[in-house]
């Protein structure tokens, strides 16, 4: 017989010792297997799951205004979390799924997650005020800084230093419009025209944001920061005959007032703005001796620059119209200049008011007047550096847009002119041959279909003499032409500026469409710091696309209007060109006074 092992032995031994009357040992057994089982469970759930459970609450205790961007067990469709129900009755089954309950938990709490809270941010306040209906201003308060009268006022008071040939002082009057003007021709409204200089936004908008309705002492409800600096007027000061160091000085002073104030640390200047009544190359110096180099300051490059030209290739800078000479003080002189602008009979199919510029080699002009001056439906101011009275006359200036269809805007000594302005004021639809000199310019006031308010012709064609522009316009059935001279002339209240001194009832100026926009600017800014979203495929160089993109596209591609941007490979000749830009704008300035 074979020998059983120990093991074996002892399990007969337990099976017949078990099989007596007395079952006690037995019974003890399972008792305590049972208790220490059901000990086990119970601090589980109590302890193991009852200690997530409390941490996951409290992390949930401040939650972001966009609930989707952040994961939570609330927001997140597809994390299984058991019910309460399950946690009072907990079965065998849950121990298993231990190993997942961390990736539902994890990301809302504090010390695993890369995303800031957002409550967290000092502008989380602001973006609030826009929930309370009851508030007129919600999402729309305007913080001012009360910068030292150097950065401003003062230039006021020295305003015969604004320009090396022109006494100022005259057009800084009646808060920034200039002297009022004459109506002896009948050409303009009785009231609220003004001989306004063409470069000087900067004090208008800083006078008619002292009117804005919804200024904020606290700087924790603004939309956005206005920066009341006169930067196109201190240029003015310093570009003849002062090195650049003073042309930088002011620029500098400004930086370091403003990066030591409280409101500029909460988004490093990004919710900041202000106004140049320049061009932008007077700000861009590169390699040149020209302008100041406020716009390529870090802290400059943060803020929002607002300019009557910007530059296509720059993602910091904006450009707003020039000012006209008309500044209404109510609804009813705009409503009154509207339909007088459409009752008018127009003689002449085309016109130009400019002067050629041969030092220009790019420059279409020299054709331009050869086409109108040997067409007999064109009327034509021809300017020079000897400046005809005529040509520079508001009343013959006016006068002649309002007897025409089409007025012909090419390029200036830059990208743009005034000239565009005065014509839609006039209810002349404009013709322009450069999409800089307003499609890619004044995205925030015009509209992104520009064939229903204008016509475009390539400068190439014109250039190349491949297009008489008198057979192009004749081709525009007379109803067409009806359409866009009714859409040019419903845009006047956007395109013009109020007067300062008062504030329009019902009607949105110029100021109005810019502070509206830069708040949109603003706030999508700092949602997206929220949310934590980047565009790393943002390309600064191609601004300009970017800018005629509908809401919430972001991919750009190839463009029809790609030859007009090509960038020069060489940042001099980039430079040079728009040094060259600027300069020439100031010399035709110093001839027209």
């Amino acid at each position: 017989m074979r020998r059983r092992s120990p093991t074996s032995q002892f399990s007969d031994d337990s099976m017949e010792k078990g099989s007596g009357k007395n079952h006690h040992p037995r019974v003890c057994l399972l008792a305590s297997l049972s208790g220490l089982f059901w000990f086990l469970l119970l601090y589980f759930h109590f302890v193991v799951l009852g200690g997530n459970h409390v941490q996951d609450s409290s992390s949930l205790d401040s939650l972001p205004i966009n609930r989707q961007s952040i994961i939570t067990p609330q927001s997140n469709p597809h994390a299984k979390v058991e019910s309460k129900h399950d946690l009072v009755k907990p079965k065998p089954k849950p121990l298993e799924k231990k190993k997942s309950i961390p990736s539902v938990v994890k990301p809302v709490i504090s010390n695993n997650s890369s995303r800031r809270d957002p409550n967290s941010y000092s502008f989380m306040r602001a973006l609030r005020t826009v929930d309370n209906k009851s508030d007129p201003c919600g999402g729309r308060y305007i913080y001012v800084h009360d910068l030292p009268s150097r950065f401003n006022e003062d230039m006021l008071k020295e305003c015969k230093t604004l320009s090396p040939w022109t006494n100022m002082c005259k057009f800084t009057a009646n808060a920034g419009l200039g002297p009022q003007m004459e109506n002896a021709e009948g050409v303009f409204s009785n009231t609220g025209w003004y001989a306004t200089n063409q470069f000087a936004v900067d004090v208008i908008f800083g006078n008619r944001m002292k009117q804005y309705e919804c200024l904020t002492n606290d700087s924790s409800l603004a939309a956005a920061i206005f920066v009341p600096f006169y930067a196109g007027f201190d240029i003015a000061r310093y570009l003849w005959g002062y090195n650049v160091s003073m042309r930088d000085a002011a620029s500098l002073d400004l930086v370091d007032w403003l990066q030591k104030r409280p409101e500029w640390s909460i988004m490093g200047g990004k919710d900041h703005f202000l106004v140049a009544g320049r061009i932008t190359w007077d700000f861009r110096r590169l390699d040149s001796d020209w302008g100041n180099k406020l716009l390529l300051l870090p802290a400059g490059r943060n803020m929002s620059m607002l300019v009557v030209e910007s530059s296509p290739w720059s993602a910091n800078d904006f450009g707003i119209p020039y000012p006209t000479y008309f500044h209404p003080a109510k609804d009813s002189e705009v409503f009154t200049w509207q339909d007088r602008m459409r009752k008018l009979e127009r003689k002449w199919l085309f016109c130009f008011a400019g002067g050629p510029r041969p030092g220009i080699s790019k420059s279409i002009r020299g054709q331009i007047i050869d086409q109108c001056m040997e067409s007999k439906v064109c009327e034509l101011l021809k300017c020079g550096q000897s400046g005809e009275s005529k040509c520079h006359s508001p009343s013959s200036i006016m006068k002649m847009f309002q007897s025409s269809l089409f007025c012909l805007q090419p390029q200036g000594d830059s990208y743009t002119r005034r000239s565009a302005f005065d014509a839609m004021l006039a209810g002349c639809i404009p013709v322009f041959f450069h999409p800089a000199s307003a499609y890619t310019q004044y995205t925030w006031h015009l509209p992104k279909n520009y064939s229903a308010f204008s016509v475009f012709i390539s400068e190439n064609d014109v250039r190349e003499k491949n297009i008489s522009i008198e057979e192009r316009l004749n081709q525009i059935p007379p109803e067409k032409v009806k359409e866009m001279r009714e859409a040019v002339i419903s845009m006047i209240p956007t395109l013009i500026y109020a007067d300062p001194r008062s504030k329009l009832e019902t009607l949105k100026d110029a100021f109005d469409v810019a502070v509206e926009a830069v708040i949109k600017r603003v706030t999508r800014l700092r949602k997206d710091i929220i949310e934590d979203r980047k565009d790393n495929n943002f390309i600064e160089e191609l601004s300009w696309k970017y800018s005629l993109l509908d809401e919430g596209q972001t991919e750009i591609g190839a463009h029809e209007w790609d030859p007009f941007f090509e960038k020069p490979k060489d940042d001099s000749a980039e430079s040079d060109s728009s040094a060259e830009a600027a300069k020439n704008s100031w010399k035709n300035e110093q001839g027209q006074q």
